[in-house]
């Protein structure tokens, strides 16, 4: 019989096998980017190009289901570049935030920006755009039931993105969410539905999942990693989530058939330092998981959570992608191969160079926003007594949540005199051309800068402009630089900037490569620990201060919100 001829074979390797969860020494023929054969019998095939694996292993590519490339502030193609690095080569990104300043137009860009990237980028349609509603945050955008009829019908949305007002599924007969729920489940009966299920569980769970949403990707605890396992529901583990307790309950129930490793939200620096999904991989590894199941929750289980039949495991019929490592603890990625080319190799210099962005001209003129004035950050107090009683905010070291408090603030020449409390102001500035002109404003206090200020127009989900400052010379300046930049992230200390990255597009994406970004951000963070800015991932941090569903209270534009309740309180304590 004639020899077949076929694009690639790799000889002598260790392969991942999804079926046994184990790896065996074989070899694995490539043609048309798809895996024809994996055995022994490779005297079948000829090929122009054969690769002696050295008996290193060969791992299906990893696969992220849930995250947000606008997370990192980079473009579509720079993010991608930088995930061939990590022996990624799918990903679903959800681009609620882009949704938030350009609505529907804004996940198309995305979409558009996504094109010719060298791994698989599908997208999600963000259900909450806005997270809240108009009563509650400002958006430059929503995303509506007319969007979503309209966005899954593109070949590149593979699921409904997470639900994250739960409010409305749980609370309300009827409701915009409730609407994209029940659209998606009658004409797209296998489409996922992605959760966002915050300290919910019980009664409230079952609501969730009866309504239709299948997911949850937040952060989770012992007794709510259970409660969800028992009822069914898919839990997608993010970083801060693998710790020993959870690792040890998801052995002690064997949970291996019901979660996926996804990194939801990731900063540049951290990703080009220490990976993006293939650092949880690492990290579950190292807390114990036997690397053959930590591979599979990495790579089949989120595939077949998807619905994905063409890949997550290496087999025939099967996309050729998989990266190829000589560790099994640390990781290192030799080489990643996306249908079967290579799109990394640990030998070679691996640049990406952003020449076309494919985003449209007004994306570069998106912050509406008129000079801030000394007036606007003056608070009137009618009372003669030496302090007032606030409702104030705190954030906490290790988390994005915040805890609800009251506080006295001292009183000086009838207005609030917080540049004497132990609280920073902060304020939320509509920037999407809405006309509301002046910035709602709050007491932040716990893990906060203790000089200087912060500014940005990274502000999820709305992406208003947000500020926080320990003083009005330094929260002007750095709220007018953010204006005068048509976006950015900068840190200010005694009116010079310390720290900045520019956010040119939507005034919350760079259009620098990942390495480049990487080392802005970088300098970012050492800015906010100068200012005192204690929090173990700060940008995120902050960035979430304006979040309405993320508890327990948060500041948008149109004041301090009490996320369990959706109400909005008084900054002073009638």
């Amino acid at each position: 019989m004639p020899q077949t001829t076929v694009d690639l074979i790799i000889i002598n390797a260790q392969i991942y096998n999804s079926f046994s969860k184990k790896f065996i020494k074989n070899n694995l023929v490539v043609k048309q980017g798809k895996i024809l054969y994996i055995g022994q019998n490779i005297q079948e095939f000829t090929s122009s190009q054969i690769v002696d694996a050295q008996n290193n292993y060969l791992i299906p590519g990893l696969i992220d289901i849930h995250m947000h490339i606008e997370s990192t502030m980079a473009t579509p193609q720079a993010f991608a570049h930088e995930l061939a690095r990590h022996g990624v080569t799918t990903i679903i990104s959800e681009p609620h935030e882009i949704a938030n300043v350009f609505g529907r137009v804004g996940v198309e860009s995305m979409l558009t920006a996504s094109e010719n990237a060298p791994i698989d980028i599908f997208f999600g349609v963000p259900s909450s755009v806005p997270s809240t509603n108009s009563d509650l945050e400002s958006t430059g955008g929503k995303i509506t039931l007319e969007d979503l009829q309209i966005l899954l019908k593109q070949p590149q949305v593979v699921c409904l993105g997470e639900i994250m007002n739960y409010i409305d599924v749980i609370y309300r007969e009827q409701s915009k969410t409730l609407d994209l729920i029940n659209y998606t489940k009658s004409n797209y009966p296998y489409l996922a539905i992605e959760g966002h299920c915050p300290r919910i569980g019980d009664v409230e769970l079952a609501k969730m999942l009866f309504a239709g949403v299948h997911s949850d990707h937040t952060q989770q605890t012992v007794a709510g990693l259970i409660d969800r396992f028992l009822q069914g529901m898919f839990v997608e583990i993010q970083s801060k989530s693998l710790k020993a307790d959870i690792i040890a309950c998801i052995q002690e129930y064997q949970m291996y058939e019901r979660l996926a490793l996804v990194t939801d939200d990731i900063m540049a620096d951290e990703f080009v330092s220490k990976g993006q999904l293939d650092k949880n991989l690492r990290k579950l590894i190292q807390l114990g998981i036997k690397p053959e199941l930590a591979i599979y929750l990495a790579t089949y289980t989120p595939a077949l959570h998807i619905g994905w039949r063409d890949r997550g495991c290496l087999a025939a019929g099967k996309i050729a992608d998989f990266f190829i490592t000589d560790n099994l603890t640390e990781l290192p990625i030799l080489a990643t191969y996306k249908s079967g080319k290579k799109i990394y190799d640990h030998t070679q210099e691996h640049i990406f160079s952003a020449k076309s962005l494919n985003f449209p001209a007004h994306f570069y003129q998106s912050v509406h926003c008129h000079p801030l004035t000394v007036q606007q950050l003056q608070i009137p107090v009618k009372t003669t007594a030496a302090s007032v009683r606030c409702n104030v905010f705190e954030l906490v070291a290790d988390a994005t949540f915040t805890q609800a408090k009251q506080a006295d603030i001292p009183v000086k020449d009838g207005l609030l005199d917080w540049q004497a409390s132990d609280f920073a102001l902060a304020l939320v500035l509509e920037r999407h051309g809405r006309g509301q002109l002046q910035p709602a404003l709050a007491l932040v206090g716990g893990v906060c800068l203790q000089s200087g200020a912060i500014a940005t127009t990274y502000a999820h989900d709305h992406h208003n402009l947000l500020a926080i400052g320990r003083n009005i010379p330094d929260l002007l300046f750095a709220v007018n630089r953010v204006i005068e930049q048509q976006g950015a992230y900068l840190a200010v200390l005694n009116e010079t900037v310390l720290a900045e990255v520019p956010l040119p597009i939507a005034g919350i994406l760079s259009p620098l490569s990942m390495p480049e970004l990487a080392l802005e951000v970088q300098a970012l963070k050492q800015a906010f620990a100068q200012l005192g800015y204690a929090h173990k991932n700060p940008l995120m941090s902050l960035s979430t201060i304006s979040l309405p569903v993320s508890p327990e209270l948060k500041l948008t534009d149109k004041g301090l919100i009490e996320v369990k309740s959706q109400t909005i309180l008084p900054l002073i304590v009638e």
